[in-house]
């Protein structure tokens, strides 16, 4: 009778913020023009952040959407709670309760300006 052979999958919690986790994850895909926009000083706004990245084209901003995902489920255990926009690959929302990522294709983000909406809330850009 053979021994059978034991295995541990050894797992470690995430230790860093998730919003910093989602800024590497763009950096790593090339995205463009990635900015944190920090609404915890705000008033009356449901989010913590609002994360804005550009992809430079239909397949970058699909990427960059999906190694989000990806990174944020294998390393933080975390899923967004909705995903919008991925069918036109013009500008992908995705939803994690207090942190909310933007990626536009460049003309869309020019378009809607987000940036501008919060002007007078703290941003860090990468």
């Amino acid at each position: 009778m053979a021994k059978q052979k034991k295995t541990t999958k050894e797992t470690h919690a995430f230790q860093g913020n998730l919003q910093e986790l989602i800024i590497q994850s763009l950096i790593e895909k090339k995205g463009e023009q990635i900015v944190c926009i920090d609404l915890k000083p705000m008033h009356h706004v449901l989010f913590d952040y609002f994360i804005i990245c550009t992809g430079t084209s239909k397949p970058h901003v699909e990427t960059l959407g999906d190694f989000v995902q990806e990174s944020t489920k294998k390393l933080a255990a975390q899923r967004p709670s909705y995903v919008e926009g991925r069918a036109n690959g013009e500008w992908v929302l995705l939803d994690y309760f207090n942190i909310i990522v933007h990626i536009f294709q460049p003309e869309i983000r020019q378009f809607y300006n987000i940036e501008s909406l919060w002007s007078d809330a703290p941003q860090q850009w990468f």
